[in-house]
């Protein structure tokens, strides 16, 4: 089991190795949370706009596990851009998780879903909203705060315009899409860079040069690139239901060598996601 971790600049531990509840239901969420933990899984990542944070909750409370030894991290809706609203939507994701604190929780994306990329930043409102966020990390109740999504001018806006900066950036990252500009203005920092969708949304299953080198470790697709964005030194975020593909998602028992980490950073980007390819965190970096 995987089980490395990373230091917030404030001093929290965060596992480096994560469950993704994206598209899990809010019925099937419980069971994929507590089979995640019971397999040593400790770090569980949801969403106001999963719609799955009750059952991420009962699956932490009905899994045994004590509540200090899980990192539990959720993210604000990205249409909360006041004050009075993103406050309204934390607490209801206090309730909704029937838990006393959230270990991390993020602005989704720094535009509202249907303006993703368009362009607008909306500084006021994530200000506004960093400010509900920076309320609750003051007064204890959530240990870490950050965003999700975030390009460097947004990043800007906050590290300018608050005495707390970001802690986390949660950002699309695989190979053949991996933004090593964002990602070295984040480390440079102290911002750690946490990966979603590692495995492109199964994208890179088809990809040849992925095939080959998997083949070359004797590990699965999959396990090539969680290990890909573990090794530049970023959070991963595999997203699954699957109890199989938990456990091989956390055997990663290998190192990708220097020479072979540098062919997997410069592989052509990625040009389609297939299905999901109209989701708007995959069609606006296409």
């Amino acid at each position: 089991m995987y089980n490395k971790t990373l230091k917030l600049y404030n001093g929290i531990s965060i596992p480096q190795l994560g469950l993704g509840t994206w598209l899990i239901k809010n019925c099937d969420a419980k069971e994929a949370v507590k089979n995640a933990l019971l397999l040593g899984y400790h770090h569980i990542d949801t969403a106001e706009a999963y719609g799955n944070e009750e059952g991420v909750g009962l699956g932490i409370k009905e899994s045994g596990v004590k509540r200090e030894k899980i990192f539990l991290q959720t993210k604000l809706h990205a249409e909360a851009k006041t004050y009075k609203k993103a406050k309204k939507e934390i607490e209801k994701s206090f309730e909704k998780l029937g838990v006393d604190y959230i270990d991390l929780m993020i602005i989704h994306s720094p535009q509202p879903w249907i303006h993703f990329r368009n362009g607008k930043h909306y500084e006021e409102g994530n200000l506004e909203a960093w400010k509900a966020l920076v309320e609750f990390y003051k007064a204890g109740k959530i240990k870490a705060i950050g965003v999700s999504n975030f390009e460097k001018v947004d990043l800007e806006n906050i590290i300018n315009n608050s005495d707390v900066k970001p802690m986390v950036n949660q950002i699309l990252c695989h190979i053949a899409n991996t933004d090593f500009d964002l990602i070295n203005y984040c480390q440079a920092n102290d911002i750690v860079v946490e990966a979603y969708s590692p495995i492109a949304h199964g994208a890179l299953l088809t990809n040849d040069v992925v095939i080959d080198m998997a083949v070359k470790y004797g590990v699965s697709i999959a396990q090539l690139c969680i290990k890909y964005t573990l090794q530049l030194g970023l959070v991963s975020l595999p997203k699954t239901a699957n109890v199989e593909h938990m456990k091989a998602n956390a055997d990663l028992d290998f190192e990708i060598s220097e020479e072979d980490m540098d062919l997997l950073k410069n592989i052509k980007k990625i040009e389609s996601y297939g299905a999901a390819s109209g989701w708007p965190c995959y069609k606006k970096q296409m």
